[in-house]
């Protein structure tokens, strides 16, 4: 990618922010009126940082982008105020498709289910930098338009930054669509796999894995496999890992003399252990993610993925979990037309 910084290209770029919600060239930081930031400007003017963020109320959808054309986003940098930020939600539409390709709490969408405790995540696809700067870069093409939604499922408003890079371009007939979806089983059944995937239609590739797995017994809870279906497998699996930490480029429990170690690397990493004080809070909370940029999982008709929740028992015998768990699955595919679970809601999201 270095070497195309030398190549001219037929690209026009804009961004979407507060201070350009349309995107249109030479509009940016034109406004007079801002929420409260005009007040800090009062004696400056217009163009001196009047209106940088919007405000999301409760209850209420807020358009972030509505873009009509052909290009790419390439960037999305957002952070927020939330009290209770996994009730805001994220939609992507693309296309003019009335099913979203991307339906997901914005923090987990970003790798971070509960952001009030802070990480660092350093990766290629999505970075979470101090304090709450949350970034991804998958480039989500669109060959008519594409529209970012954000729902707040809280009880109170709250402040929302932003800029949406993009190009506006001409893009090869064979672009794939950007998808990812949030699921969550709370608690796991007993012997039953949880389901990150399925139901997915047409042709594409499956890029990445954000998993929040909270652990409610004692033990090392990671011995589970993850398993690929490709291409209607049924009962087995095309690909099979070979335990969780292995999954996410780990091994050993993620043990290093005795403790969980963090890490954040650019493709994958346990970048947040969520750490119990034995007293009020009653588990710990694994946050991983997986990019399979190198190493995508390729699919000509459908993908279905699950991982097990797997301890250990006594006498060396393995244990079927029913921890909480959550994730996000990340993927190309040339359909919209996808049928998936019903969205959780408030509380089947929040994390006590």
């Amino acid at each position: 990618m270095l070497n195309d910084l030398t190549l001219k290209k037929n690209i026009r770029t804009f961004s979407l922010s507060p201070e350009n919600l349309t995107g249109e060239k030479g509009k940016g930081g034109m406004s007079t009126d801002g929420i409260e930031a005009d007040r800090a400007a009062r004696e400056l003017g217009q163009g001196w940082k009047v209106n940088p963020y919007i405000i999301s109320q409760p209850g209420e959808t807020s358009v972030l982008a509505d873009i009509k054309g052909q290009g790419a986003v390439k960037h999305i940098w957002i952070t927020d105020n939330a009290k209770l930020p996994r009730l805001l939600i994220l939609r992507i539409y693309f296309d003019g498709c009335e099913k979203p390709a991307v339906e997901a709490p914005l923090s987990d969408f970003f790798c971070n289910a509960d952001y009030r405790e802070y990480r660092q995540l350093s990766s290629l696809l999505v970075c979470v930098n101090p304090k709450r700067g949350l970034n991804c870069y998958f480039e989500m093409p669109y060959f008519k338009s594409f529209r970012i939604e954000l729902e707040n499922r809280g009880t109170a408003a709250c402040n929302v930054y932003y800029q949406i890079d993009c190009e506006e371009k001409e893009i090869s007939p064979d672009s794939l669509y950007f998808h990812a979806q949030f699921r969550r089983t709370n608690p796991l059944p007993y012997m039953e796999d949880y389901t990150i995937l399925d139901n997915v239609k047409g042709e594409g590739k499956y890029i990445g894995t954000y998993m929040n797995w909270g652990v409610k017994s004692n033990g090392w809870w990671g011995e589970g496999e993850i398993k690929f279906f490709i291409d209607g497998d049924k009962a087995f699996p095309t690909v099979c890992g070979t335990g969780t930490e292995d999954y996410f480029c780990g091994a050993y429990n993620f043990d290093v003399d005795g403790n969980y170690t963090e890490f954040s690397t650019a493709y994958s990493g346990l970048h947040k252990v969520c750490h119990t004080d034995q007293t009020y809070r009653a588990q710990r909370y694994f946050n991983m993610y997986r990019w399979h940029i190198q190493d995508p999982i390729y699919f000509k008709n459908d993908l279905r993925v699950t991982i097990q929740a797997l301890g250990w028992r006594s006498e060396r015998r393995y244990l079927p979990l029913q921890d909480d768990i959550s994730s996000v699955a990340y993927w190309y595919s040339d359909s919209l037309d996808n049928d998936y679970p019903e969205f959780p809601s408030a509380n089947d999201i929040e994390i006590i």
